[in-house]
């Protein structure tokens, strides 16, 4: 099968390495070609994973919060591993991407449970809780990217693609430096959740710099959406349909990630003391 130079245009990692997809389209015996409903289904094949991962997460919190750091630099490792993997090869999807669901589910458990106890100290309180304030921003922001997509509001043109790209190379230039920083004892100013707790402008401007990371990472779904249709449409083989499944639950990670980030931001700053 020729694969497009479409398949280049996207800011999503796991989309990015083109000869990947071309030994990985290679390996697959499969007969059946990939569908639009398939990759829904095993999307929420993945997403189950993840949130099963997630309910983990919390559980070890709760119960052994000796493990979580051993845990967690191992499930770190097993999902760099798992990652590239795939990216190399991805036929290994179908049998690997349910590990690398899980693992991040399990790792934004942790960070949601851990956000959420820090509320409780501070006295605030989130309705209904983070996880869910978050899973209701994930899931508004991927129905509303897919109608854009679906009604051709949004598309992934070149110029399009190019300008999430640079947004998206911006912030993980930032993010890098945040991280550089955070080892020596530093803050990011208005980056960081600490931005969060000193109000006024640094709250907002932290909110503000949280809701447009948050944009582009929901961008990302309009160019997935553009490269998954564009597979199916030439006749991928159906055990793609993993690994496209596999590049959504990417995304949705991210998405899910900002959204959790931004709802304690919120909680502080116009939430109720308990």
């Amino acid at each position: 099968m020729r694969l497009g130079k479409n398949m280049l245009e996207t800011t999503n990692p796991a989309l990015k390495n083109h000869e990947a997809w071309r030994e990985g389209v290679g390996a697959c015996s499969d007969t059946d070609t990939a569908t639009i409903s398939g990759v829904v289904n095993k999307t929420g094949m993945l997403t189950s994973v993840a949130v099963a991962g997630g309910m983990l997460g919390i559980w070890l919190m709760q119960n052994q919060p000796s493990l979580a750091w051993p845990l967690g630099i191992t499930g770190f490792i097993a999902t760099i591993v798992v990652y590239f993997m795939i990216l190399r090869n991805p036929a290994r999807a179908k049998r690997t991407a349910w590990i690398y669901a899980g693992i991040q589910g399990a790792f934004l458990g942790v960070l949601t449970h851990a956000l959420d106890g820090a509320l409780a100290n501070m006295g605030y309180a989130a309705v209904g809780g983070l996880a869910l304030q978050a899973f209701v921003i994930t899931i508004s922001v991927l129905i509303s990217m897919l109608a854009l997509y679906y009604f051709r509001i949004l598309q992934p043109t070149k110029k399009f693609t190019a300008a999430v790209s640079v947004l998206t190379l911006g912030i993980f230039i930032t993010y890098m430096i945040s991280f550089g920083m955070s080892m020596f004892g530093a803050e990011m100013p208005f980056l960081s959740l600490g931005s969060a707790m000193e109000g006024g402008n640094a709250a907002l401007i932290g909110i503000g710099l949280n809701l447009l990371i948050l944009c582009v990472a929901s961008l990302w779904l309009i160019i997935d959406f553009g490269i998954v249709e564009k597979q199916v449409k030439s006749g991928a083989p159906k055990q793609m349909e993993w690994f496209c499944a596999f590049i959504l639950i990417v995304t949705l990670v991210w998405i899910y990630l900002e959204a959790v980030k931004l709802c304690f931001r919120l909680a502080i700053l116009f939430g109720n003391r308990r």
